[in-house]
């Protein structure tokens, strides 16, 4: 399998609901440095993955949605802790959109998935991987 990754980074504030999230539970920030990796098995016909400029593009306007947001606020996640997991999985299924939509251009059709990886710190991250 074939992968090519872009990074990016995304700055929110939320705050959690449950004992287990201890004082998180308040309002905090959190920066994600972001990952974005898609996958295929064959390259296409330009001998590439996916074009990395419009990867990078793409994930940039995934990401400026949720930029400087308090996530408590945000009608699309009303109700749901916002978790470093959750969030993983609402990039990845964003860009998924943008792949099917034809922003990564018409080979990017051929690509099988997508993992986004959100890092919170040098020590502790989390990921969601998805076929496309």
């Amino acid at each position: 399998m074939f992968a090519i990754t872009v990074r990016d980074h995304v700055m929110i504030a939320h705050s959690f609901r449950g004992e287990v999230f201890g004082p998180a539970r308040r309002l905090h920030g959190a920066t994600y440095v972001v990952d974005a990796t898609f996958r295929r098995p064959d390259l296409d016909p330009d001998g590439i993955v996916v074009d990395i400029g419009l990867a990078t593009s793409e994930l940039g306007e995934v990401l400026g949605a949720l930029n400087y947001r308090n996530l408590d606020d945000e009608p699309d996640f009303a109700g749901v802790n916002t978790s470093t997991e959750f969030l993983a999985k609402v990039v990845a299924d964003r860009l998924a959109d943008r792949v099917r939509a034809g922003a990564l251009g018409e080979h990017a059709h051929g690509l099988a998935g997508i993992t986004v990886t959100l890092h919170e710190s040098h020590v502790a991250w989390a990921s969601y991987e998805r076929e496309l």
